[in-house]
C-alpha cells in the first residue's frame, strides 16, 4: 500500500478504527484516490465524537436467541465510545445510515428519556419481572456516562421497582453507581460483570482504546465485591492465537479481585468486522495475523464468522474444545463457578408501592 493510501486507512491514536467501510446498506460508495498525493503540510483531522439525541419511544428490548442468557435488554446509547476494533455490535451502525467503522466509535446516539421509558414499562401490567441485562449491545458505561448518567438513572428506577438488574461493562465507572447497586444487590436483583479480555495494558490501549485498562477494571471489581454486589469476569471474546493463552490468568485475577463467576465468549465477525479485525491486525499485530485468522476459520467451519445459535458464541471443533477445557479447568482453579447466580423477582413492586402478585 502506498503512503497516501495509507493515510486514509491507517489507525488513528484513541481510535479502535482509523477509516469508515462502505455501508452494505447504501448503494453509493466514496473511494479516495489511492494515487492522489495529499499537500505536505495539511494533517489528517483527528474525528471528535459527536452526540445525537435518540428519540426512541421505547427502551427495553426482547430477544428469543436460545443462547443468550436473557430476555430483556437495556441499551442507554447506541455506537460505543470504547472502540473495540473486535465489536459483534458495528454493524448496527449501518441501520442508522452510518458506517462500523470510526462512525460507529464517533457518532453515540444517546436515549436521554431511557428512565423515563424504563418507569413507564416496569409500571406496565403486562411488565412480569425478570431479569433485564444492561450493555447486551454496546457499553452502558462508556465515557459519555460520566456526563449523561443515564444508566445511573435507569439504576435509579430499578432500585425504585427492586427490578433485577444485570450489567456486563469494560469500564471502572460502574464502580460510582456503587451505592445504588449495593441496595439491589441486598433484595438479589444485581450483578456486575466486568470483561476483561487481556491484562497487558499496551495490548488492551490498542484493541480497547477508550475503555478502562485492565488493572482499572479489577479494582473495580474489588470495590463492587467489597460493597456486598456479586462480580463476576466476562474473558469477552477470547481471540484464538492472541489472548487465548491469558485465560488463566485473567480468571486467577478476577478471583482475586473478588470475582466468583465467570463466562467467555468467542471472537465473533460479522459483516463489516471481518475487515475492520484484518486491518486492525494489519496495524498492531501483522505476525500474528494469519495465525489468528486460521484458528477462527477453524472455529467457523472454515469461515470468519457463522451465525448459527449456539455455534456463534461458542464456536466448533478441535480449538473451541481447547478453549472450552482451558477455561472450565481455570476457572475451577480459581474457585469461579462454584455456585449458581439467579436473580431474584420477588422484592418486585409497581411506584407507589403496590406488590405485584407472583405465581
Amino acid at each position: 500500500m502506498n503512503t497516501s493510501s495509507r493515510a486514509v486507512t491507517c489507525a488513528l491514536a484513541g481510535r479502535g478504527v482509523g477509516y469508515n467501510p462502505p455501508n452494505r446498506f447504501e448503494r453509493l460508495q466514496l473511494t479516495p484516490d489511492p494515487d492522489a498525493e495529499a499537500p505536505a503540510d495539511e494533517e489528517r483531522p483527528h474525528p471528535r465524537t459527536e452526540f445525537f439525541h435518540d428519540a426512541s419511544d421505547s427502551i427495553l428490548t426482547r430477544n428469543d436467541s436460545p443462547d443468550i442468557p436473557f430476555t430483556h435488554g437495556l441499551n442507554p446509547y447506541r455506537g460505543c465510545e470504547h472502540g473495540c476494533a473486535y465489536c459483534f455490535a458495528r454493524p448496527y451502525h449501518e441501520y442508522l445510515g452510518w458506517s462500523s467503522g470510526l462512525d460507529f466509535e464517533t457518532k453515540i446516539l444517546v436515549k436521554l428519556r431511557a428512565p423515563e421509558l424504563l418507569r413507564r414499562e416496569l409500571s406496565s401490567p403486562r411488565w412480569v419481572p425478570e431479569n433485564i441485562a444492561m450493555s447486551g449491545v454496546t457499553d452502558c458505561y462508556q465515557p459519555c456516562e460520566r456526563q449523561f448518567r443515564i444508566t445511573r438513572g435507569c439504576l435509579e428506577v430499578c432500585a425504585e421497582f427492586r427490578q433485577p438488574i444485570s450489567i456486563v461493562t469494560k469500564n471502572a465507572l460502574v464502580a460510582r453507581d456503587r451505592d445504588v447497586l449495593a441496595g439491589l444487590a441486598r433484595l438479589g436483583c444485581a450483578a456486575v460483570y466486568l470483561s476483561v479480555t487481556t491484562l497487558d495494558p499496551d495490548l488492551a490501549g490498542k484493541l480497547e482504546p477508550r475503555a478502562s485498562r485492565p488493572a482499572a477494571r479489577l479494582r473495580a471489581m474489588r470495590e463492587l465485591a467489597d460493597a456486598g454486589i456479586p462480580v463476576g469476569v466476562m474473558t469477552a471474546p477470547i481471540i484464538p492465537g492472541l489472548n487465548d493463552h491469558e485465560v488463566p490468568g485473567i480468571l486467577a485475577a478476577a478471583a482475586a479481585a473478588g470475582a466468583t463467576r465467570a463466562g467467555y465468549v468467542v471472537l465473533r465477525l460479522p459483516h463489516a468486522v471481518k475487515e475492520i479485525f484484518q486491518r486492525w491486525l494489519d496495524d498492531h499485530a501483522l505476525g500474528k495475523k494469519a495465525r489468528v485468522l486460521d484458528r477462527v476459520r477453524e472455529l467457523r467451519g472454515g469461515q470468519l464468522n457463522v451465525s448459527e445459535w449456539g455455534a456463534r458464541l461458542r464456536g466448533e471443533g478441535i480449538f473451541a474444545e481447547q478453549i472450552r477445557d482451558l477455561f472450565a479447568v481455570a476457572a475451577r482453579r480459581a474457585g469461579l463457578n462454584q455456585e449458581r447466580l439467579a436473580l431474584n423477582p420477588a422484592h418486585f413492586r409497581r411506584a407507589g408501592g403496590e406488590q405485584l402478585t407472583l405465581f
